[in-house]
């Protein structure tokens, strides 16, 4: 079921009568990239899925958005849904939303699964690259920018091995307004740090990286996974930054098991 939460396309699947699982997409994607892990986990929780503020099917607006505007966006869900303990789902971006808001911690969570995402802040280099972004997006149009970001998404075979898949993701992306893409450049880009949290927290953490991630490399989601306390890090073989959709039987694995143990 589609419905609209506070100018946000969201998608329920499963009863709500089961524990609540939300999915947050990372960049410049939209929910579909968790379809495959909400096909396989929709019969025993209830599967949350939405479009990130300006992506997808939700309002785009002035496309002026913050790290912080997007966490509000996913505590409006959470109350207007009347979540009990929810599990944030976070890939990339969408990892990025759900450590500020486990950081903030307005509501009690059950956890967290983290795919090829990452806590620290932008470097300078980092963000003059997601200002490159913006004015390739504002010379050269959202096709050339999806035309240089999306490829190294993937891991190298990908592309041959699972056509169906990537054209489908890049096919999405292209849909995208270009002025929602900006706006999730500079959320980005502007964020500030949630490593200190990392070595605070007490709940349990699922991070998942892509052996072959460009964007990601393994080894930062290792070094999130030994600040956390109680985490489990796991690398997703046959993937790049896209290991939900790259490798979802991997992922939908460790996650039925991670899910599985929390109380």
């Amino acid at each position: 079921m589609n419905t609209n939460i506070n100018s946000l396309s969201v998608n329920l699947f499963g009863s709500k009568k089961n524990p609540p699982l939300i999915f947050i997409h990372g960049f410049p994607f939209d929910h579909t990239l968790w379809e495959k892990q909400i096909k396989h986990f929709e019969k025993k929780y209830f599967c949350i899925a939405y479009d990130v503020r300006g992506l997808g099917k939700s309002y785009v607006g002035d496309g002026q958005y913050t790290m912080e505007a997007y966490v509000n966006d996913l505590y409006s869900i959470i109350a207007e849904l009347k979540l009990n303990k929810p599990v944030l789902i976070g890939h990339s971006m969408g990892g990025y939303i759900a450590l500020r808001a486990l950081e903030q911690k307005r509501i009690e969570f059950a956890g967290a699964v983290l795919c090829n995402t990452k806590a620290e802040a932008d470097s300078d280099a980092a963000k003059l690259n997601r200002a490159e972004k913006i004015n390739l997006i504002n010379t050269k149009g959202i096709e050339a920018f999806i035309d240089d970001f999306v490829p190294p998404c993937f891991a190298p075979e990908t592309e041959k091995e699972q056509p169906k898949v990537y054209k489908a993701i890049y096919s999405k992306a292209l849909t995208n307004n270009p002025v929602g893409v900006k706006g999730a450049l500079i959320a980005m880009l502007s964020r500030t740090s949630t490593e200190e949290f990392l070595t605070k927290t007490q709940l349990p953490f699922l991070l998942i990286a892509g052996a072959f991630d460009k964007l990601m490399h393994p080894d930062v989601l290792r070094k999130m996974s030994e600040k956390i306390k109680n985490s489990t890090f796991s690398i997703a073989p046959r993937a790049g930054h896209m290991a939900p959709v790259e490798n979802p039987d991997f992922v939908n694995e460790m996650m039925e098991g991670f899910l599985s143990g929390l109380k």
